[in-house]
């Protein structure tokens, strides 16, 4: 059943944005189907699906009370970033192993802005193709209420998040951000940054954090030259997250930080700083 934790995990994480809250949802699916009898388990004529079933149903409960949760979160909150494996040897980022684009910060990010309903829906039918009819069953409504939930959810997502096209100009662009950022030189960072910049960075009320969204590039370079130059004792690195180039910043060789991107025509759209150290336990 490892394989089947794996698959469940990546569901469950692209519904909550939480790789540790999907772990939990995967484990409790698992025990669900463990406590069923021998010949229950026998009349399931595909385990697969019907994990699939419960693993969804217990997501839907998960994203109604951490809605509830992030109400009460101190500062911005963002999805927790994964790292992703790359094979033995692969350096180029259009090599990477990454688990579809559904799994990038970026569309985490929108997926947030979604209604809870809508998010399982458009999961499990565009990302893991589960028909309506099945997924009826884990909302509690019927296939055409299932299929307009996820034709709704599809037009926000597109509306607004773009799909990255080439993970080599998102590399670039992103060595050309960190490139700058260590140089010291405010013009070369802001001419990376595009004028309408975002940046989002998440503490948890553990790490110091802008509790507010910081706007503009001006502004964000800013932002960031002064987060370099108080802290001279961070290393920063390249490495994949959530599919992407990133930064991943240490300190004394424990993860300090990860810094997911969103890049538009060469130039970086959205940075989003994960300082929680809850959300960094996965990371090495």
């Amino acid at each position: 059943m490892n394989n089947e934790r794996s698959r469940l995990i990546g569901i469950g994480y692209r519904m909550l944005g939480s790789y540790s809250d999907a772990e939990d949802a995967a484990s409790e699916a698992l025990v669900r189907w463990y406590r069923l009898t021998g010949a229950e388990r026998d009349a399931i004529d595909v385990p697969a699906a019907w994990l699939t079933r419960v693993v969804g149903r217990i997501c839907l409960d998960m994203l109604g009370s951490a809605r509830v949760r992030r109400e009460n979160y101190v500062g911005q909150w963002l999805p927790e970033p994964v790292e992703t494996i790359a094979p033995e040897g692969a350096t180029d980022p259009a090599d990477r192993v990454t688990q579809q684009e559904s799994v990038t910060l970026a569309l985490l990010v929108v997926l947030e802005s979604l209604s809870p309903a809508q998010r399982v829906a458009f999961v499990l039918h565009d990302a893991f193709a589960v028909p309506f009819d099945e997924i009826a069953t884990v909302l509690d409504r019927s296939p055409a209420a299932c299929r307009q939930l996820a034709s709704a959810a599809r037009t926000h997502v597109h509306s607004r998040h773009h799909f990255v096209a080439d993970p080599r100009e998102h590399d670039r662009v992103v060595r050309a951000f960190a490139s700058a950022s260590a140089g010291g030189d405010l013009a070369s960072l802001v001419s990376v940054l595009a004028p309408d910049v975002t940046l989002i960075s998440d503490g948890g009320g553990h790490v110091s954090a802008a509790r507010n969204a910081v706007l503009g590039s001006d502004r964000v370079a800013r932002f960031v030259r002064g987060v370099t130059a108080k802290s001279t004792d961070l290393h920063w690195s390249i490495e994949s997250v959530n599919g992407l180039s990133g930064i991943v910043i240490r300190r004394n060789g424990a993860v300090f930080g990860v810094i997911g991107f969103d890049t538009v025509d060469g130039m970086v759209s959205s940075v989003w700083i994960v300082l929680n150290p809850d959300k960094l336990r996965h990371w090495v």
